[in-house]
């Protein structure tokens, strides 16, 4: 069954994808990477570019790596946590692999509405994982 992973440019991105990656290779799956933006005025033409190369950049990544994926950039107006869940239904997927990044003592009191969100309503067991000090 695929693994589904959630990909952001950042720390926590990262970290998800490399573990989601390992996790791909050792049980000879398929990834899935989900980029999710809402769109609309948070994104504009600039931003729609470097994410797009930054996703080629995952692909031959991938590529180069020999490990079988899909990369999709989702701009559908959905939080980024309803995009996971949904594709992960879609797929039937084993597990989804979500980053976390190092938060400040009160930020700790609340875990990221996306990471929680993903966590309670993910339709199958959620890795999560700490982004590396960059």
């Amino acid at each position: 069954m695929p693994i589904v992973v959630g990909y952001v440019p950042r720390a926590e991105g990262r970290a998800a994808l490399r573990r989601a990656a390992e996790e791909a290779r050792l049980r000879g799956a398929k990834l899935i990477v989900i980029n999710s933006n809402r769109g609309g005025r948070e994104m504009d033409d600039e931003d729609a570019i470097r994410h797009e190369q930054e996703l080629t950049d995952v692909r031959a990544q991938l590529d180069r790596e020999g490990i079988e994926h899909e990369v999709r950039q989702l701009v559908r107006g959905l939080e980024p946590a309803e995009d996971l869940i949904s594709v992960a239904e879609e797929v039937g997927a084993d597990f989804i692999v979500i980053g976390l990044r190092r938060r400040t003592p009160v930020g700790k009191l609340i875990l990221g509405s996306n990471a929680q969100k993903v966590l309670l309503e993910a339709p199958c067991p959620v890795l999560a994982v700490k982004a590396e000090e960059e």
